[in-house]
């Protein structure tokens, strides 16, 4: 079996979703529109939470890490996928592959705790309204979000450093849509047998430990919730909390299938088709689930933009 210099300047070729397309205009035209829907909802709500006073509380400063993750995460991924298949260069060189991969890592691993912060500030505001002061104090907040993206950061810089240490074969071709450990092992010149058991003991636990806080603490807010006498006040509970269980759902089934699944259950076809859900479709989505359903939020968009249009 022949290897490639990583040194060369030869990089891999990304066969993405587009490149597989039946119809790939329409493809290309319909992932534009996305990307620019979520660059625009996320912005928007990015802009909203820093201008209005109102909304500088824990549960709406989490809210804009969020779509500052999904804004970065999308623009990691979809202007390169557009550039390449309107240019007709797909190729992306060994360095800007390892960044690519570490930056996807990183921000889908911050968000991954992200969402399990998110729960817990629901949490003890429905569950602990009067102590909510105190648990979710400024220097709390700003904890929670370090914590998340150093460990994020850690994790992904020691898979990247792992992944692209393999030696790779003549057939640079990558049947995917980013630069992902999953499809580039397929390229390795060497067993990776134990470093995917790896990865998915690793991915697995990466995935659980936050989805097992997640649940345990809407568990509670469900018992808490069931108990209030007011049915206006269970409503709005309700409307807060079914908006991030969303998006825990869109998020947490994507990563499922990517770094859970058995690669024997994997192709090309499915993993494009996913990693499209995720890195387009769903920081599209993000900012209206939480938007559209929240009245503080589109008071304050209506407030903002009404300072500076008119």
């Amino acid at each position: 079996m022949e290897y490639w210099n990583s040194t060369s300047g030869s990089g891999f070729v990304l066969m993405g979703i587009l490149n597989d397309s039946g119809s790939p205009e329409l493809l290309c035209a319909t992932i534009t529109v996305l990307y620019m829907l979520a660059l625009t909802s996320n912005g928007l709500l990015l802009l909203v939470i820093t201008m209005d006073s109102r909304l500088h509380v824990p549960m709406y400063f989490l809210l804009g890490q969020l779509s500052l993750m999904d804004l970065l995460f999308t623009s990691v991924v979809t202007p390169k996928a557009l550039m390449s298949f309107l240019r007709s260069e797909n190729t992306i060189s060994f360095g800007g592959c390892a960044l690519q991969m570490f930056l996807a890592l990183m921000l889908g691993g911050a968000e991954d705790l992200l969402l399990a912060f998110m729960a817990y500030d629901r949490y003890v505001a429905i569950c602990h309204p009067l102590n909510y002061v105190v648990f979710m104090r400024p220097r709390v907040c700003w904890l929670l979000v370090a914590t998340a993206w150093l460990l994020a950061s850690l994790c992904a810089f020691v898979y990247t450093l792992y992944t692209m240490h393999y030696p790779f074969c003549m057939s640079r071709k990558i049947r995917h849509l980013l630069c992902e450990i999953p499809p580039l092992l397929k390229l390795a010149c060497a067993d990776t047998s134990r470093y995917e058991l790896l990865v998915y003991v690793t991915g697995a636990t990466f995935l659980f430990l936050p989805l097992s806080a997640i649940v345990s603490s809407y568990a509670l807010i469900l018992c808490t919730v069931l108990r209030m006498p007011s049915s206006e006040g269970k409503q709005k509970a309700l409307v807060t909390c079914s908006s991030h269980l969303t998006v825990v759902a869109m998020f947490c089934g994507a990563a499922t299938f990517m770094y859970v699944l058995p690669s024997s259950l994997h192709s090309p076809k499915q993993d494009n088709i996913i990693s499209v859900f995720y890195t387009v479709v769903t920081p599209a989505r993000n900012p209206l689930i939480y938007s559209l359903r929240n009245k503080e939020v589109m008071g304050a968009l209506k407030r903002v933009l009404g300072k500076y249009l008119l």
